[in-house]
């Protein structure tokens, strides 16, 4: 990918500490944060906007309360000076918040998302943000998201939730890249 405007805005998705309490089912991606910071270093290398947006649940006694230790960004993924932040309390950045009108403001048309969980804000964010009309891209190995149940009880590994849903972004809404290949058209060594 040879064509990533300068004006492009890169959104980390919901990059919060409460995903790695045990409460939660099994995660399959390793790799998410060094991924993730690899993505976001490189980004802020190239000199383009960095806007996280981060999920302020409002169910009682949710780990991504506001008020909740749960709720902060996890090492390394916390704005740096001129970054904005996006705070919602629904699966899409789009849904309640002005990143629309930033956006726009910023005289943005593509958007590069990453993070938590793939099958959740950043599958909903990546449609919506399509559906608006921006060029979404996807960067698949910085996303995770968690083993679930179907509705006959059987665990649906986190892995194959993770590559459906891709699957599904990449046929209509997003362009989906890997890490390296992002670096690459960054033009950085990250």
């Amino acid at each position: 990918m040879n064509n990533l405007p300068d004006n492009a805005v890169l959104l980390p998705i919901d990059m919060q500490q409460a995903f790695d309490e045990p409460q939660w089912p099994k995660r399959w991606n390793g790799q998410i944060d060094r991924n993730g910071l690899r993505v976001l270093e490189a980004w802020r290398s190239s000199g383009r906007s960095v806007i996280h947006v981060c999920h302020d649940s409002v169910t009682p006694g949710s780990r991504l309360r506001p008020e909740a230790p749960g709720n902060a960004l996890r090492p390394g993924f916390e704005p740096q000076e001129g970054e904005a932040v996006i705070r919602k309390s629904v699966n899409a950045a789009f849904i309640g918040t002005d990143l629309d009108l930033r956006l726009r403001r910023m005289k943005c048309d593509t958007v590069v998302i990453f993070g938590i969980s793939t099958d959740m804000c950043v599958s909903t964010s990546v449609r919506v943000g399509s559906n608006l009309g921006y060029r979404v891209i996807l960067v698949e190995d910085a996303c995770d998201c968690f083993d679930m149940q179907d509705g006959q009880g059987e665990r649906i590994p986190a892995e194959e939730v993770h590559r459906i849903h891709v699957a599904t972004l990449r046929h209509e809404f997003a362009n989906v890249l890997r890490t390296d290949e992002l670096v690459q058209a960054l033009g950085t060594t990250t």
